[in-house]
């Protein structure tokens, strides 16, 4: 891979438009973060998530920019390819849009190429003010882990017409806002790829179907670490590899295929 680029948002946008799957997985370390690269991944988070795989927590809203902050550090510096996206935790972005530029101006300095936030509505003049000012947003709707309690537990959302209606407005809200990318967590099959087709800037998807622009999954469920039961939505990718490195370049593979996921097995 040698002659490999880096990943840059206007690639992102093409693959989007000319139908080439990216493949993201989440990231929390530099050790990792040369592996994924070198085996094809195009994007990198680094989730709030940690606060379940790696510091044990119950939910991702302990975690906090400091934590994301470190984490976003590490990563970046094993990193020659990726596109780095770091998620604004819980309580970072909530009080006023200005709380949330420095957030996000933040995690820029730490390494991050885009933030990520959740919900939408209320987040949509936030972020204004942050794309306006030169940070990308990607913008994560239906399931949305930093307020599972209001939420009422893991919960598909957009099932119904009124759920679904709501998810296609706040995404062209967001998107006319700046949002540059969108994601979406546990959200049927149909209508994210129906949402994806008519949208001008790319797709990822979590539980949402083989018709987004593109595939992401928590690094520790997809090889298999994670303890417990895992989400409806993950697939052991370890399964018949030798090595971490096939596991990751198995995934790479299945995404950029459109093989994974299958909606009928992985999908809502």
């Amino acid at each position: 891979m040698s002659d490999r680029k880096p990943m840059t948002l206007p690639r992102l946008a093409q693959m989007h438009a000319s139908g080439e799957k990216i493949a993201m997985l989440t990231c929390y370390d530099a050790a990792f973060a040369g592996l994924l690269d070198e085996a094809g991944v195009d994007m990198l988070l680094i989730g709030d998530s940690l606060g379940n795989v790696l510091q044990g927590r119950g939910s991702t809203a302990p975690v906090n920019l400091d934590d994301m902050l470190y984490h976003t550090t590490c990563v970046r510096r094993g990193v020659k390819y990726a596109f780095v996206v770091a998620d604004l935790p819980f309580d970072s972005y909530h009080v006023s849009k200005e709380e949330a530029w420095k957030s996000a101006a933040a995690l820029v300095k730490a390494g991050a190429h885009m933030v990520k936030l959740e919900g939408g509505g209320w987040t949509t003049e936030t972020v204004r003010f942050i794309s306006e000012r030169g940070i990308p947003v990607c913008a994560h709707l239906g399931f949305t882990p930093q307020t599972v309690t209001s939420l009422g537990g893991f919960k598909v959302q957009g099932r119904d017409e009124a759920g679904a209606a709501r998810i296609k407005r706040e995404s062209q809200e967001l998107v006319e806002a700046g949002a540059a990318m969108l994601l979406y967590e546990m959200v049927p099959a149909t209508l994210a790829a129906e949402i994806t087709a008519a949208s001008p800037v790319p797709v990822i998807g979590i539980g949402a179907g083989v018709g987004t622009s593109g595939q992401v999954l928590v690094l520790h469920d997809m090889l298999d670490i994670t303890q417990g039961r895992k989400p409806r939505f993950v697939k052991n990718f370890m399964a018949g590899q030798d090595s971490i490195l096939g596991g990751v370049k198995a995934y790479v593979n299945e995404v950029k295929a459109g093989t994974f996921p299958v909606d009928a097995v992985h999908g809502f």
